[in-house]
Order: structure tokens, then C-alpha cells, then sequence
């Protein structure tokens, strides 16, 4: 017999008493708080939801026959209005685990711009508008060079820019205010997103008799608001552009070994937060029916809170345009049901407090399912 045969028939003397079952590798059985983590780390924008309706149920309670009522309905929504728009280009800009302080005072610029221009120095409306969104665009793109040539953090370029656009407004607005009158003489157009639409009427006048409507009322600029959610949304999930700040930031690095030009896709995405600022900048004209250097003040925290509650992560590469208007819309509830409630407004500033920290808190604990 030969060496080889030898050897195999050694080797199969020796295999004859070894196990013969098949090895498996069972998922491992996970508890309902590792499940329930696992389904909001695969659809986080379900936690905004869910507190959204969880507010209203409370707050209708509550505050039974007011809070529900179409009209105080109506009023929420154009109450958050902009605050979801700049809400907007804060979640794109917070998805590359960036962040930007100066969108609030971008959108004053904005509408300063845009009114100044068309009313007190007689520029035709058709020039001053589109002037407004260049100027927020400009803004932006500002933010995303120095950022990407700098190599500086977001924080402080933002911080900085925030100062200058500040600047900027005070000076080419001289701190004057323009009234409605005189808006509405010089550039009518600007005040249109502040319009109200009866949906019941606007129903019957096509032929839909809706009662249920009866009572609502929207703006021509929350119309805007939502088909911008829609035309953002499509753009971060359905493009290579919104899968590039996505990974962007997630992971930087990875992102630039796969080919991603990720200075070129973070200047992008200030450039587009900025333009959405000035899109915010007529919704505001519309909403104060003028133009005010001093409007929006808070309108930098006030987007940041929104994103955060609305479930896109701090750190970047997780998140969603939809969670953001949810957002915006949960602190519009509490505030108005709080008020509702006979709360001080000092309460209603403390809840949204809570909510920041208790919003921050469920991300890091759903974070942990990817470690």
C-alpha cells in the first residue's frame, strides 16, 4: 500500500468517532428592549411621530374643544412654518455632522435684502427677489469654502459668519423696518406666502363640498414648506447627491476612499442650506406682513431644536428631512397646548428644554445597536 493511501485511511480512522452535525450559527434570541431599539435605530423618523401623537392626545384632553378645533390647528401650522423651513437646511447641513449658526441670521439678510431693495431704492420686484435668493446662496457657499479650504470646525466658521451676516443686516437695513403699507404699494409679491387659502371654500370652488374642512385655513407659505419637505426628501433618499451627505457623515474618511468628492458635496450643502434660508426669508416677509432687522432672532436655536427632536442624529450620517418637519411640528403642539393649558411661557420653554435632552439622550441609546 502506498504512503497516500496509508495516510487517508489513517485520516479517516481518526475522523470515525468525531461529531457529524452540521454547524449553525442561530441568530441569537434578543430581548423586547433590544428589539424595540433595533426597529428605532431602522426607522428613527417613527419617534417623532409617535410624540407627536402622543401631544396631541395629551394636550386634547387637556384641553378639550380648543386645541383640536380647526382654526387653533391652522394656527400651529403657520406658526412652525419657518421654523421647518430653516429647519430644512439645518438637517441637511447636521446630516455631514456639521452644523450651522448663522442660518437665522442668513434669512433676515435675505428678507432685508428683498424688501430694502424693492422698496426704498425702487428696483423691480422681479430683480430683488431673485436677488435674495442669490444672496442667500452666496452666504452659504461663504460657509462651505471657509469650512472646506480652512479645514476650520462648522461650529466656529458658523459663529463667525453669524457675526458678519448680522453686520451686514444692520448696516444695508440702517435698522429701519419696512411696513405692510409699503410693502404692499412697492412689491405685493413678496407678502404673497403670507396669503390665507379657506380649504373649504378653495374645495367648493371645484365642485367638492367638504364639510370637515370648514374652519381650516392655511398659508400659501406652509404650502411651500411641504413641497420642499417633499423635494428634499426625494433628493436625500432617490439621488447620488443625498447618498454622498450621507456618507459624508457617517464616515468621512470611507467616504472619500469610495470616490466621493466630500468638499465639494459639504460646500454643496451649505450653498443649498443657505438658498433654503432665503425660501424661509419670504415666508417671513409673508408671515410679519414687512420687513423687520430684528425678526427671527431665535430662529438659529429654534431650528437646531427642531432637527434634534425630529430624530437626525448630531453626529451625523443619520436622519431625515420628514423627522425634522415632525420636529418643528412637536414643539409648535407643546407650545401651543402648554399655552392652551394656562401655562407661562417660562413652562413652555422648559418642556421644549426636556424634550432637546430627552431626544439627544434616546439617540445615544440608539446608537449603541451599531457598536
Amino acid at each position: 500500500m502506498s504512503d497516500d493511501a496509508v495516510g487517508s485511511f489513517g485520516a479517516e480512522r481518526g475522523l470515525a468517532g468525531s461529531q457529524q452535525a452540521v454547524a449553525s450559527f442561530d441568530e441569537e434570541h434578543r430581548g423586547v428592549v433590544r428589539q424595540v431599539q433595533g426597529f428605532l435605530h431602522q426607522y428613527p423618523t417613527s419617534i417623532p411621530l409617535i410624540v407627536l401623537l402622543i401631544g396631541v392626545v395629551i394636550f386634547s384632553v387637556v384641553a378639550p374643544g380648543k386645541f383640536l378645533s380647526p382654526l387653533n390647528l391652522s394656527v400651529v401650522l403657520q406658526q412652525v412654518t419657518i421654523v421647518a423651513i430653516l429647519g430644512m437646511a439645518q438637517t441637511l447641513v447636521i446630516l455631514t455632522a456639521g452644523i450651522d449658526l448663522s442660518v437665522g441670521l442668513i434669512m433676515i439678510l435675505c428678507s432685508v435684502v428683498m424688501g430694502r431693495t424693492a422698496v426704498a431704492y425702487g428696483v423691480p420686484v422681479i430683480i430683488a427677489f431673485p436677488l435674495g435668493l442669490l444672496v442667500g446662496l452666496a452666504c452659504g457657499f461663504l460657509n462651505g469654502l471657509i469650512i472646506t479650504r480652512l479645514r476650520l470646525p462648522p461650529f466656529i466658521v458658523t459663529l463667525g459668519t453669524w457675526s458678519i451676516f448680522g453686520a451686514l443686516n444692520t448696516w444695508y437695513s440702517n435698522s429701519e423696518t419696512i411696513r405692510s403699507q409699503d410693502m404692499e404699494a412697492a412689491a405685493p409679491f413678496l407678502l404673497w406666502l403670507g396669503k390665507l387659502i379657506k380649504l373649504y371654500d378653495l374645495f367648493l370652488a371645484i365642485g367638492l363640498d367638504l364639510p370637515f374642512l370648514k374652519g381650516w385655513v392655511v398659508t400659501y407659505g406652509s404650502i411651500v414648506m411641504i413641497l420642499l419637505a417633499i423635494v428634499l426628501s426625494y433628493v436625500l433618499s432617490r439621488t447620488a447627491f443625498g447618498r454622498h451627505v450621507y456618507a459624508t457623515g457617517d464616515d468621512p474618511d470611507a467616504a472619500r476612499l469610495s470616490g466621493i468628492n466630500t468638499d465639494r458635496t459639504l460646500v454643496a450643502v451649505y450653498a443649498l442650506a443657505g438658498l433654503i434660508c432665503a425660501v424661509g426669508a419670504w415666508a417671513l416677509i409673508g408671515r410679519i406682513g414687512g420687513v423687520s432687522p430684528q425678526a427671527g432672532q431665535t430662529a438659529n436655536l429654534d431650528s437646531i431644536t427642531a432637527v434634534v427632536i425630529g430624530g437626525t442624529s448630531l453626529f451625523g450620517g443619520r436622519g431625515s428631512i420628514l423627522g425634522t418637519l415632525f420636529g418643528a411640528l412637536i414643539v409648535g403642539v407643546f407650545r401651543n397646548g402648554l399655552a392652551l393649558s394656562g401655562l407661562a411661557l417660562l413652562w413652555q420653554d422648559f418642556a421644549v428644554g426636556v424634550l432637546i435632552i430627552v431626544a439627544v439622550t434616546i439617540d445615544q441609546w440608539i446608537r449603541k445597536i451599531s457598536a
